[in-house]
């Protein structure tokens, strides 16, 4: 087997292949660099050296031991080598556990955008221990929740009542409520993949808020937290189906005050519009040139709304501008 790893948890991958080890199951280990640097096909070939010279085969099996970044390099890693290995998600962030991990999405950035190139390539196994999660700093667990609060406006506003009654034991790792939001989210990824698993049509509802914060995660060369960049992208598209005629003022409201309880930004500078936009052209929601954004109709009713005008995006953008 093949641990790749962020660098940072090079002790726990450790451990890890010892455990295995001492199974009797072979194990080496790739370490690579954390979050978004990780995706880059440079990362992924030295991921494939390492495989090349350890004769890795299709009976072996590639393990994603990390973050949301590190899984989805390890799944790309496993798709691509002889046209496909086998892969286990362990998951060691709460973005990795909610969203990342689950599905089959796998990909790595390029200089024209976020997870441009990719395959789909589904795990056989999901292993999500949220003990992992305890030595994780306060900033990395609420920047999590920016996909945790994508699935409660979505599928599921139990999600966004739990965050509302107390942030503090939402957010909190060991509480019952955290278990909650966590089983509620992943039973969401799971039933949705389970119907689309190659985004035919029903999965993209999962991109609400992604084309906008994609585009702010490339703007910002990857220096954001996804979290981040995808809590503004869910007010971008909240207030964009408001000048539609499609969402109630309350639940465009709901958007900044949950996410603010979060401590997410809301916001965004004006100055790097046309740089997003043109980042935008290139999502893979785009038909034909026309862009396409998950909107709601209301909580819990996501629908797609399909080639809005320059004045009307670029009105929705200065109702989030800082």
């Amino acid at each position: 087997m093949l641990i790749v790893h962020p660098v940072a948890l090079t002790a726990s991958a450790e451990l890890l292949r010892e455990t295995l080890v001492s199974s009797g199951v072979e194990a080496i280990l790739a370490g690579v660099p954390d979050s978004e640097d990780a995706k880059r096909v440079e990362v992924a070939a030295f991921c494939w050296g390492i495989m090349g010279k350890a004769d890795f085969t299709r009976t072996d099996a590639v393990i994603g031991f990390g973050g949301g970044s590190t899984t989805d390099l390890a799944g790309f890693v496993a798709a691509t080598w002889l046209r496909g290995v086998k892969l286990i998600q362990i998951p060691t962030t709460l973005l990795g556990m909610v969203d990342a991990a689950i599905g089959g999405k796998t990909g790595i950035n390029t200089s024209e955008g976020k997870n441009l190139v990719g395959v789909f390539h589904a795990p056989a196994k999901v292993i999500i221990d949220l003990d992992t999660l305890q030595s994780l700093a306060r900033n990395e667990i609420l920047a999590g929740f920016g996909e945790v609060v994508k699935y409660g406006f979505i599928a599921d506003p139990k999600i966004l009542e739990l965050i509302e009654l107390d942030v503090d034991v939402a957010t909190d790792p060991s509480s019952a409520a955290f278990q909650e939001i966590i089983e509620r989210s992943v039973a969401i990824k799971a039933r949705v993949v389970g119907e689309d698993f190659k985004e035919a049509g029903l999965r993209e509802i999962l991109n609400y808020g992604h084309t906008l914060g994609h585009a702010i995660e490339h703007a910002e060369r990857y220096k954001w937290r996804h979290g981040a960049a995808i809590s503004i992208g869910m007010v971008f598209v909240a207030e964009l189906a408001r000048l539609a005629g499609r969402l109630s003022d309350a639940v465009v409201d709901r958007h900044r005050s949950v996410l603010n309880l979060l401590g997410l930004p809301t916001t965004y500078s004006a100055e790097k519009w046309n740089q997003l936009v043109e980042t935008m052209q290139r999502d893979k929601k785009t038909r034909s040139g026309t862009l396409r954004f998950v909107v709601l109709d209301d909580l819990a009713k996501p629908t797609i709304m399909s080639a809005p005008t320059p004045e009307m995006l670029h009105a929705a953008f200065q109702e989030i501008v800082a």
